[in-house]
């Protein structure tokens, strides 16, 4: 892939340029080679875009392409050893004592040894870069242009649940698939239907307006929804049904009780599941899960949906729905819906000419038409919308399972940087629930976010533009926000199959049938065992390895002891008491994942040997004694997640970790306090700091004032914490943003502190504290405040006056707080009235100081079922517990 390629190459020379570099090349007199890379790679660099273009009807460019990409895989990483070198004499001089510094002089790795060590490897990536530069004039490419910069156009996020007001075109198959659903079986108890239709067709859309209808709801007596995707599991499919229907299982139970629970569960019950995106062909796994559904009311149904004909065949027992292509017309309205501002169309005759021809080369696909859509939006200029239409790649035969034109285009159309981003997606499995946070870091780990543009932006702040970018273009979708700053989106199928077409050779999901060619760098494990091991053996440079399912330690050696290249590893949910002292030899690991670890007791003290390690994810490890004492070492880290068995996180440790960005603590039980004595100075680059679930808590124990770049503070489950101020703050310098206080029974009024955030505050919440009682006089300062909410306080009784100088106020919402008066309520609906949204709890009830809502509201319990249940259904990227709400 010549994206990977041109990716290196320009970090190479972004390494190259560097003030480390240009002092470290005359000290160590390696300065004559280093820039004889630097022309070589910059010269090579300037041809890449035409090569990708080339190399399909090429074989030898190809060929070429991959012997370049190991070379600059090999430069990146000695210039990476010197990085290394680097962070470890700062670590010396930061936190070495005067023994430590002896015994680095004199170990494998001191400056002389080093010295002669790099130049001869520097002198090795030379000589093959003059090998291949040579050849490069062979395939007579032509320079071209570095792609502009281009500006990120936002627009709102879509969410997971589909709002029937914006679907265009399905009323008639919603119609026949209800009508399928309440049609009586007399033969059967459970009917199985299909609908069967390409990738990008709307199937799973459909299958959610059917699913959500009020005359489905009040037809069946429970409702559940399972995403299968291509695992068609028995053991895993039961425990995602459960947990659709409950929220939340027993992970520990057998097979055994799992069918107990489900047989009791659907018992005398009409339910209806649908199992969307269904793959297996494997008659007797779908006759083994069918066994256990067939209950004892009749009317139940299985809606399935599926790409895949023989699929529908195996499994249904009703008629298969085969869904169209959406007519012309209606892909021609949502066409218009989604590239144009409302009432813009008719300014622009042309640009609907053009769009209605794009749109019939869509053939009728949704995702499509979406696509392109996102593609144009907002655009005006008719050369662009024409250069879509005439592309060469609409010549492409499309075929059924063929990756849709309209998505090549919308990739090539991508700016390089992102479809870098975007073709390392590929290494997930299809129908992963990408974590915004946590995907950022993994980019940020293969070093393909671009250096930010100015001094108040941070290399995350660059990959949330990526994402939202993204996003607009329709390549990642089914959005789920958990918190105002984090949130979980999917890949479509297609969409993934397309990242994995971009990729090929690069990313592989392994499997016991993989077949690995020697150029696959980045890994996901979904099995393992002997033949797994040995496929491993013809692989060198691997930089990720995902493990989906457990492994065995033996295989975590083999893996740390092979792959020294390492950037990203990810062994949550393994089981093993003692990570391999080993893992200190990866020098050039980026990202390491131990979340959900639940017998994990220790990490060893190698660990505090990866200093360029940036991601740390230790949460739900629960037996975890400790953090190392040496922990401070790994001074290149930006997020960090833990859970410990501790009862202080001491300064000496996390407090001196001063490039961390995120920290979340969680699952604490023993903790007692944060920090110890944090001196000034220190954490001043934190961000985001999320406490949860630490019932032992009594005090931060952190001098607020030092949290200089602090945004985002929350704080749940903590019930013996007390915020009460014990300092004086008055020359508080804070920039919060976001302000979450969850469970916190000891709080009765909001800290002093909060008014230093009087000019940046635009979100607070307090909920769940029982002994919470007003608002302080001084909340009108707040002159940011865009959002704020206040549920579940029973001790709540008054609000400030002076609640409309909010100018800035655009939610406003209380709900369950009885002691509340009517009067004091009205009062503020008047003087907020400038607000969009005022949520007052309507069905409040002064004279029982309830809310019938909470009581007899069936649908917010259903909303509640339905995010408890979103939040199970999460896999291994958004293992951050404290993430969800």
């Amino acid at each position: 892939m010549a994206e990977i390629g041109y990716g290196i190459a320009g970090k190479v020379l972004e390494l190259l340029g560097s003030r480390t570099f240009q002092e470290i090349s005359s000290a160590w007199g390696v300065k004559s080679d280093l820039e004889k890379i630097r022309l070589r790679v910059l010269a090579i660099k300037a041809v890449l875009f035409d090569a990708e273009e080339k190399q399909a009807s090429s074989e030898s460019l190809r060929t070429w392409l991959r012997a370049l990409k190991d070379v600059l895989i090999d430069a990146e990483y000695v210039l990476d050893e010197f990085q290394y070198r680097v962070l470890q004499k700062d670590v010396i001089k930061i936190n070495g004592s005067s023994r430590k510094k002896v015994r680095f002089f004199f170990s494998g790795s001191n400056p002389l040894l080093f010295r002669f060590k790099m130049a001869h490897k520097i002198k090795g990536v030379r000589e093959k870069l003059d090998d291949i530069a040579a050849l490069k004039d062979e395939f007579h490419l032509d320079v071209r242009p570095e792609d502009e910069k281009t500006t990120m156009n936002r627009r709102d996020m879509t969410h997971s649940f589909v709002n029937p007001s914006n679907v265009i075109g399905r009323g008639d198959d919603k119609e026949q698939i209800m009508d399928l659903l309440m049609q009586l079986d007399a033969s059967r108890n459970v009917s199985v239907i299909p609908i069967v239709g390409i990738g990008g067709l709307g199937k799973t859309t459909l299958a959610k307006l059917v699913y959500n209808d009020e005359q489905v709801v009040g037809h069946f007596q429970l409702r559940m929804w399972v995403c299968v995707s291509e695992d068609f599991d028995v053991m895993w499919l039961i425990k995602e049904i459960l947990k659709s229907a409950l929220g939340k299982i027993d992970e520990t139970l057998s097979l055994d009780w799992l069918q107990i629970r489900l047989r009791e569960l659907i018992k005398d019950k009409k339910f209806l599941l649908v199992l969307d995106d269904v793959w297996n062909e494997d008659r007797k796994k779908w006759i083994e899960l069918e066994n256990l559904l067939l209950g004892d009311c009749k009317g139940s149904k299985i809606l399935v949906t599926t790409r895949n004909s023989s699929v529908a065949t195996i499994m249904g027992t009703a008629t298969t729905y085969n869904l169209k292509g959406l007519p012309e017309e209606d892909c021609m309205s949502l066409f218009v819906k989604l590239t144009f501002k409302v009432g813009q169309e008719n300014q622009y005759p042309n640009l609907l000419n053009i769009g209605r021809e794009i749109v019939k080369k869509c053939k009728g696909v949704p995702l499509a038409v979406s696509t392109l859509a996102g593609l144009l939006y907002s655009k005006v200029d008719e050369h662009e919308w024409k250069s879509i239409r005439d592309n060469e790649i609409w010549n492409l035969e499309l075929k059924e399972g063929d990756i849709l034109p309209a998505l090549k285009l919308s990739y090539n159309q991508l700016p390089f940087h992102l479809k870098q981003c975007f073709a390392y997606c590929s290494v997930f499995p299809k129908d992963y629930n990408f974590n915004n946070l946590l995907l950022i870091q993994f980019w940020m780990a293969h070093g393909v976010l671009q250096s930010p543009a100015n001094e108040s932006q941070e290399l995350e702040d660059v990959g949330e533009l990526y994402i939202q970018e993204l996003l607009s273009r329709s390549l990642f979708q089914d959005v789920y926000r958990n918190r105002m700053f984090t949130y979980t989106f999917k890949m479509h199928d297609l969409v993934h199959d397309l990242a994995l077409s971009i990729a090929k050779g690069e990313c592989l999901v392994v499997t016991k049938k993989s077949a690995l060619a020697a150029e696959v760098c980045h890994l996901s494990f979904f099995e393992n065992g002997q033949e797994v091991t040995i496929q491993l053996e013809k692989l060198s440079k691997v930089q990720t390895i995902i493990f989906i399912t457990e492994q065995p330690t033996s295989l975590l050696e083999a893996c740390i002891a092979r792959f020294k290249y390492l950037r990203v590893l990810d062994l949550s949910k393994s089981s093993f008491e003692v990570l391999p002292s080993s893992i200190g030899s990866l020098k050039h690991l980026r990202y390491l994942d131990l979340s959900d670890n639940h017998i994990i007791k220790q990490l060893p003290d190698s660990i505090c040997k990866l200093h360029s390690l940036q991601t740390l994810l230790l949460g739900d490890c629960n037996n975890l004694e400790r953090l190392p004492k040496g922990i401070r070492d790994i001074i290149s880290l930006r997020f960090l997640v833990v859970t410990t068995k501790h009862t202080c996180l001491s300064e000496k440790a996390v407090g001196c970790l001063d490039s961390l960005r995120f920290l979340g603590i969680g699952d604490c039980k023993n903790l007692k306090c944060v920090f110890e004595g944090m001196e000034e100075g220190r954490l001043t680059n934190l961000r985001t700091l999320i406490v949860e679930g630490c019932p032992s808590l009594t005090t931060l124990s952190l001098s607020i004032k030092h949290l200089t770049a602090l945004e985002n503070l929350i704080i749940e489950d903590c019930e013996e914490l007390s915020l009460t101020d014990k300092e004086e703050n008055q020359d508080l310098k804070l920039s919060l943003r976001l302000l979450k206080f969850d469970n916190l029974p000891k709080l009765e009024v909001l800290p002093q502190w909060l008014q230093a955030s009087a000019n940046t505050l635009q979100n607070l919440a307090i909920a769940d504290c029982c002994n919470f009682t007003a608002l302080p006089e001084w909340l009108p300062h707040l002159k940011s405040l865009q959002t704020l909410r206040i549920k579940y306080c029973p001790m709540f009784s008054s609000l400030p006056e002076g609640m409309q100088y909010l100018t800035a106020l655009r939610e406003f919402q209380i709900e369950d707080c009885p002691k509340l008066s009517s009067k004091c309520r009205e009062e503020v609906r008047h003087k907020i009235s400038h607000v969009p949204n005022i949520d007052f709890d309507d069905n409040f009830d002064e004279d029982s100081g309830s809310t019938s809502k909470r009581d007899d509201d069936i649908s917010v319990y259903l909303q509640e079922e339905d995010d408890e249940r979103q939040l199970a259904l999460m896999p291994k990227l958004e293992q951050l517990k404290l993430l969800h709400e």
